[in-house]
């Protein structure tokens, strides 16, 4: 798996980037189904060196989540397609 980047991509595209994070982006879905907080998921998924409390840690976890949420909106298509 590629490192983890501050923001996730927002292109209207699967990217490489999306390809090898995909089980980071259904484990924040199921989080967020679970109902946990951002505070417990980010040690959890994004390093436990993350202060959860932090500004850059939250942004990081609110873009992967949004792109969790367009890939499970319709961004999945195109890995079921193969693009």
């Amino acid at each position: 798996m590629t490192a983890l980047r501050p923001e996730a991509p927002t292109v209207p595209v699967l990217t490489d980037y999306d390809r090898a994070h995909i089980r980071l982006y259904l484990r924040l879905i199921d989080a967020e189904r679970a109902g946990a907080a951002p505070a417990e998921v980010i040690p959890v998924l994004f390093g436990a060196g993350n202060d959860p409390a932090s500004p850059e840690a939250l942004q990081q976890h609110r873009s992967h989540l949004d792109r969790a949420r367009w890939l499970v909106a319709g961004g999945s298509l195109q890995l079921i397609a193969g693009r």
